[in-house]
């Protein structure tokens, strides 16, 4: 019986196989790639705002406390958006006349409060609560990074679990003194992180690694 295909059918289909094996490594890691990316995640990425607030210009430059506008960071899930009237505390007497905060007065005139773009958010299938990580000692740089020297928000992590779970295998890293979660700059210089944060893990009563990398400790 004579031969139907020729010997190189062979090579041809063994180049066929492992190239199609190839080809479906590179979409799957091009595919994990993306999911990890700025484009998908948006980290590094400014985001614009109805109104043009620098964390820079007010947490930076002129030193205001994180908690002055995000009053309930300690005690609720929710760290909280400041209404209109505490940025009239100020801007009545200062840039009273800018044009730049016509959206904000009229906010506070019309009692309509202002839409502000979410920089932060997390699945509705995960629950955070800002209170119980900011009294574990947990400062605010360490998820939302130097906002004092964003002019615009931006993310600095990706927000995938993976991240999360990062810090809670490994607290001590993050841990730092309650009186300093809103400090910027730390640690300072010559600070043993990993020996103090240990220290602070047991005067915190920080659950062991076991309960907080729990599923249920963020699903539920």
């Amino acid at each position: 019986m004579p031969q139907i295909f020729h010997r190189r059918a062979n090579t041809i289909s063994r180049v066929s196989i492992y190239g199609a094996i190839i080809v479906l490594a590179f979409i799957v890691w091009a595919l994990y790639e993306i999911q990890r990316s700025p484009y998908n995640t948006r980290a590094f990425v400014a985001r614009s705002q109805p109104v043009q607030f620098s964390h820079k210009h007010h947490a930076g430059d002129d030193g205001i406390d994180c908690r002055y506008c995000h009053t309930t960071v300690e005690t609720s899930s929710f760290a909280g958006i400041p209404p209109t009237s505490t940025c009239m505390n100020c801007h009545s007497q200062l840039f009273s006349g800018s044009p730049f905060l016509e959206p904000v007065r009229e906010s506070f005139k019309t009692g309509k409060p202002l839409e502000w773009t979410r920089v932060h958010d997390l699945p509705e299938f995960v629950y955070f609560n800002h209170s119980i990580h900011v009294n574990k000692g947990i400062g605010c740089s360490s998820c939302h990074g130097r906002v004092d020297e964003m002019p615009l928000m931006w993310n600095v992590a990706s927000l995938h679990m993976e991240w999360c779970l990062g810090c809670h295998r490994d607290p001590a890293k993050h841990i730092r003194p309650r009186d300093q979660i809103v400090n910027m700059d730390w640690p300072p210089p010559g600070y043993d992180q990993m020996a103090e944060g240990k220290k602070l893990m047991k005067q915190y009563n920080v659950k062991p690694v076991e309960a907080i990398t729990n599923c249920t400790t963020c699903h539920r």
